[in-house]
């Protein structure tokens, strides 16, 4: 048999293998694959009802594949007997089902406008974390426990694990795809689509069997010949991250240093959402690509290592003073409360590569973990500090104007100054879009909401922005009106006519029988959104009147602003037309203006709501 040959039987073996070596693993995945064959089978009408339960079947065994690697791994390379590996096969069903009941029972929540319970996304997420410390734990676990280079060497395996078994994977449901479709078009046209998606749940389920297949005996002193060939990075890998990926990440860190100089000589500003997006990618890939190229001896990977944990701590000081900055602007939100912990990872992760160098990776790791635990937990975590935070710093906005007293909002007695305005519209906004937030009782859900806003606490929402990137003047400015809720007085009326089809691409047309004869009624909307009206008498024109003019009195009284929402009475949404044959009201349920300052071009929505008409004698 040829090597390539061998190559794949090999890999087909190992995934065989699989099934013995990690059965709670596999049975989990096994489980997922059937839950979603169910789901396939089920049409949407029919799933609809149980679609909370396939979700937190679906979660759990996900979770419970995953806990249960880094279990029998735990359990075959520190302790191999027969014991602890039956355990570590019962906790990983354990795991499945305390994941299974703690969302089922406590982990769901009814969104608007939606029938039944889904899962909560802090529920998703602690599920989330969870996964992420098992996979860490895995790796921890896969590496050899004596060797100071165990972890990285682990890790590399893990990646070269999952890309063979992607690769296969993909093959695998490429093929069968091809087959189904030749059969479908030659043999069988009536077969379902659905036989597509069994394909992709069995290649799915192939794939993980071919992912956990490849990784060696982690038994506690057997001698496999496959670890060696497993954890061995190929030449192209090599050449990959030492010639290429090197100088990438060494580059960033030269354009940081600078920003970090410029910064102090020229109070240069930079946006925070950027700059956090920034760091992290810098702060991840860089420690990814640190223990990627631990055991390198090339020139350039020993720069590397010796540059990047200096480089990084003098970066990770101007990024602590971005985030200082940014706490005093607007307090602690989602993108600084993750801002932060990323920052502890980077710093802490430096101070140990300087210190213990490759040593260092498994405290790294276990970190880590303690990061992702924290991130998720009750009063510390990421749903609760900012939403925090943020109900403190509101409180005292609005006790300072006078407006909170012993839980009860009041409206403010005069119009606070803009920037206590925009602070306590920035806090409200934040406050009334956080999920799974507690807020106190006397929060309105919403309080975001313009003419709430108004109303409860007596002035408009307020926006200027704090992130200097987004405080110059916006490319895009927009008005959108709405008809404020009111009656109207039909009685001088005979005809309410629907004028427009709001998706129509061509002249809308409807048609009156009246006592002089059939009124048609013409709508045309031009390039820039300006309507036209045009009433027909048997055919001939008795009234033609464009917008030009009523849109420019509407751009006057409502200029535009960064995407306002405002109600408008009858008054202002509304058109007046009388000739000697007809008198008409054209009342209008939306209004829009958009403008493009930099092109300086203006492009109206006008949405007729009816045009009510009267034929006169």
């Amino acid at each position: 048999m040829n090597p390539f040959a061998q190559s794949v039987s090999n890999i087909f073996k190992g995934a065989s293998k699989a099934f013995r070596t990690f059965p709670a693993s596999i049975g989990c995945a096994l489980a997922f694959a059937i839950v979603a064959a169910i789901r396939i089978q089920l049409d949407w009408p029919q799933q609809e009802p149980y679609d909370f339960l396939f979700n937190c079947l679906h979660w759990a065994f996900a979770m419970g594949a995953i806990f249960s690697l880094a279990a029998i791994t735990g359990a075959q390379s520190r302790f191999h007997t027969g014991n602890t590996f039956l355990i570590a096969n019962l906790l990983g069903v354990a795991a499945t089902i305390a994941t299974f009941l703690g969302l089922y029972l406590w982990g769901g929540t009814m969104l608007t406008g939606v029938h039944y319970a889904t899962i909560s996304p802090l529920a998703a997420m602690r599920v989330c974390s969870a996964m992420l410390v098992s996979l860490i734990v895995f790796v921890l676990f896969a590496g050899e426990p004596k060797n100071k280079d165990g972890f990285t060497s682990a890790l590399f395996m893990a990646h070269k694990s999952f890309f063979i078994a992607l690769i296969y994977g993909l093959v695998i449901l490429a093929g069968t795809t091809g087959v189904a479709r030749a059969i479908q078009y030659l043999l069988y046209h009536d077969m379902s689509n659905k036989v597509y998606q069994y394909i992709v749940t069995l290649a799915g389920l192939l794939t993980y069997s071919i992912f956990l297949g490849y990784f060696p005996d982690f038994r506690r002193g057997s001698a496999d010949e496959h670890r060696s060939a497993a954890q061995k990075q190929p030449r192209f890998i090599e050449v990959l991250f030492g010639t290429i990926m090197i100088p990438i990440v060494l580059t960033l860190t030269a354009v940081l240093l600078v920003w970090a100089g410029t910064t102090v000589f020229n109070r240069m500003q930079v946006s925070f959402v950027q700059l956090s997006s920034i760091s992290a990618s810098y702060t991840i890939g860089g420690l990814w690509l640190y223990a990627m190229v631990a055991g390198h001896e090339s020139k350039l990977a020993k720069l590397y290592r010796r540059v990047y944990p200096i480089a990084s701590i003098v970066i990770l000081a101007f990024e602590a003073w971005a985030v200082i900055n940014q706490l005093q602007a607007s307090g602690l939100k989602l993108t600084e409360y993750i801002f932060i912990l990323i920052w502890i990872l980077a710093g802490a992760s430096c101070v140990l590569l300087l210190i213990m160098k490759n040593s260092a990776h498994r405290i790294i790791a276990l970190t880590a973990c303690i990061l992702a635990v924290f991130a998720v937990l009750p009063a510390v975590g990421y749903h609760a500090l900012p939403v925090a935070v943020q109900v403190d710093r509101l409180e005292s906005l609005l006790v300072g104007q006078g407006m909170l007293n012993e839980d009860q909002l009041t409206p403010a007695a005069g119009v606070p100054n803009e920037s206590v305005r925009a602070q306590i519209t920035d806090a409200v906004d934040y406050l009334a879009n956080a999920r799974d937030a507690k807020l106190p009782n006397w929060f309105d859900p919403k309080l975001n909401e313009g003419d709430v806003f108004q109303t409860k606490l007596g002035f408009e929402m307020t926006w200027i922005a704090s992130d200097p990137v987004y405080a110059v003047p916006t490319k895009f400015l927009g008005i959108y009106l709405t008809l404020a809720p009111r009656a109207i007085a039909i009685g001088d009326y005979t005809w309410a006519v629907n004028l427009q089809n709001e998706y129509a691409e061509e002249i809308d047309s409807a048609t009156v029988v009246g006592n002089k004869g059939t009124y048609q009624f013409n709508w045309t909307v031009f390039d820039n959104g300006i309507p036209s009206l045009e009433i027909l008498l048997d055919n001939r024109v008795i009234l033609s009147q464009n917008l030009s003019d009523f849109a420019a009195a509407i751009y006057e009284k409502y200029p535009p602003e960064i995407n306002e929402m405002k109600e408008a009475d009858l008054m202002d949404m509304s058109l007046q037309l009388e000739n000697a044959d007809i008198r008409a009201l054209l009342v209008f349920s939306r209004i829009e203006i958009n403008v493009d300052v930099e092109n300086g071009a203006t492009q109206y929505w006008f949405t007729p709501k009816d045009l009510y008409l009267k034929e006169l004698p």
